[in-house]
């Protein structure tokens, strides 16, 4: 379980096809402290397991293994060396909740269709797939890229969302135009209800 608060952006260091899986590879710094072989870790939101660390004084290496299921419904996939990525260790149970319930299971990929800014702040509309609109509310919560993210507006297509100057400052949205992939999950509360209202129904 995440939050949707990023602790950092890493770099992706080397992305190679391995035997059984996709072999990541990412540079980190906060999100190494104390990690170890095991551990969850979210990447642009979705949360991999960590299969092996290489420390050294400028940070470490966190290595992660991708099905080829997660490579093809995430944006991982168009990742390259040097990308950043945004990174959230998972959550202890004596954390605080800073943003909302986060499974780190990516629901669909969404694209970014509008990037501008606006006085100090950017605003970004993202055309999604339906499958994850049906969850969308106005004011309600979306996991962008791991980023828990309050929906400004909702259309047939897509959302609207506004991002601050620190949220832009400390996580991979500063790399981001238009055209680009993000990841996208929707607020698991409002997947129970519907699975309650159907029960009933």
């Amino acid at each position: 379980m995440f939050t949707g608060i990023v602790e950092e952006t890493g770099k992706v260091e080397s992305i190679r096809e391995g035997g059984k899986a996709i072999q990541l590879a990412v540079r980190a710094r906060i999100c190494a402290r104390g990690a170890k072989a095991g551990d969850s870790i979210a990447v642009n939101g979705c949360c991999l397991t960590v299969t092996k660390l290489q420390r050294a004084r400028s940070g470490a290496l966190l290595h992660f293994d991708l099905l080829r299921e997660t490579w093809v419904r995430t944006n991982l996939q168009f990742a390259a060396r040097g990308s950043l990525v945004n990174l959230e260790r998972s959550l202890a149970a004596n954390g605080r909740l800073g943003g909302h319930f986060v499974t780190g299971h990516v629901d669909g990929v969404g694209k970014i269709t509008r990037w501008e800014r606006a006085g100090a702040d950017h605003v970004l509309d993202i055309a999604a797939p339906t499958d994850v609109l049906r969850y969308m509310i106005f004011k309600g919560s979306i996991s962008v890229d791991g980023i828990s993210l309050t929906v400004a507006g909702v259309t047939k297509k897509g959302f609207r969302i506004w991002i601050i100057p620190h949220t832009f400052e400390v996580t991979a949205l500063r790399e981001r135009k238009v055209g680009d992939a993000v990841n996208l999950e929707a607020d698991m509360l409002g997947k129970y209800v519907e699975k309650f209202v159907r029960a009933k129904s």
